[in-house]
């Protein structure tokens, strides 16, 4: 029962992620206490789950296939970043939605990634590594993206982010890949893996909640326009990495799987751990006490959260009705 549980919140994660969301709006008391080192454990859950279906072949694909991974996660850590900068000044946005924005655009691939790989036929294999390597470089690369292209009237903790995304994001994944390294074989452990995506979706939900009942007043007081135009840059964001990981890999001749994988790993981002990052480092309850319109930081990761699940699905619709279209 469990696991048909997981395979239905996995399947319909878009539907859960807005439905936490609009349940955290309406009823803030929910999810008040998912914040600070309550988000923080959170996150690390959900690295857990993607560490606790790694093996060892997946790590292997990493040295097997090195120029395909160096492609792919020099588009990630280039394309994306970028992308965000150009939003942040084409639609004129203040500070701290433009560091919001900027931390989706410098963070890894996204878990779900891989789920959406697989129901587009693409190089799954490859979406495994994509993740594996931007992961893997997250608390060098996102710390030192955020410091360069962050706001000048922002200030940037990047040694506080290194720390903080090895704790989050390396070690639980580390511990994850281990239990399954010894444990793989038992079939008790194959029921456990089976709740792992389910668990993860769960997860993410809670944050995106915890998120919304904290933005709750800033979006009163700025009224639709500011979820609209949020909505716009995430949908320009999330949109050109599509487009331009999907040419990046056309450019090098890649396979049609690995086409739509590469476009599907540029463009999906780990917005949990953006938005984990915002709360702990650029909207904490010290800074918020003297700036609290420092929240409004945390508004395009927790649209991001949503729409890059919502977006993904659709994508990997379009790939297999093209394909059944052949």
């Amino acid at each position: 029962m469990l696991a048909q549980i997981s395979k239905l919140l996995s399947s319909k994660s878009s539907l859960f992620v807005i439905l936490a969301a609009v349940m955290a709006f309406f009823f803030p008391v929910l999810f008040e206490w998912v914040k600070g080192d309550a988000a923080s454990i959170i996150l690390g859950i959900i690295m857990l789950t993607m560490g606790l279906t790694l093996s060892l072949d997946d790590i292997r694909i990493l040295f097997s296939r090195p120029l395909d991974i160096l492609i792919g996660a020099c588009a990630q850590y280039t394309l994306m970043p970028m992308i965000a900068f150009l939003l942040t000044q084409l639609f004129g946005l203040n500070a701290y939605l433009s560091i919001g924005i900027i931390l989706v655009g410098c963070c890894p691939g996204g878990v779900s990634s891989n789920i959406m790989s697989y129901l587009c036929k693409g190089d799954v294999a490859y979406s495994v590594g994509m993740t594996t390597a931007s992961t893997i470089l997250a608390p060098v690369m996102t710390p030192w993206l955020v410091w360069m292209l962050a706001d000048t009237r922002i200030e940037v903790d990047a040694i506080g982010m290194f720390r903080g995304i090895l704790l989050l994001t390396l070690l639980p994944v580390t511990v994850g890949f281990f239990c399954n390294y010894y444990l793989g074989k038992k079939e008790s452990y194959k029921s456990v893996q089976e709740l792992m995506p389910g668990l993860s979706v769960l997860s993410l939900a809670m944050i995106v909640g915890g998120v919304v009942a904290q933005v709750k007043p800033q979006l009163i007081i700025h009224g639709a326009g500011l979820f609209f135009l949020v909505m716009a840059v995430v949908f320009c964001h999330n949109t050109s990495g599509y487009l331009l990981g999907y040419n990046v890999a056309r450019w090098f001749r890649f396979s049609i799987a690995k086409r739509r994988t590469l476009s599907i790993e540029v463009g999906m981002q780990n917005a949990g751990m953006a938005t984990v990052l915002a709360t702990s480092f650029f909207a904490n309850e010290e800074i918020l006490s003297a700036t609290p319109e420092a929240i409004l930081c945390v508004v395009p990761c927790a649209v991001s959260c949503a729409y890059h699940s919502i977006s993904g699905t659709i994508l990997a619709n379009i790939f297999s009705f093209r394909d059944k279209k052949r």
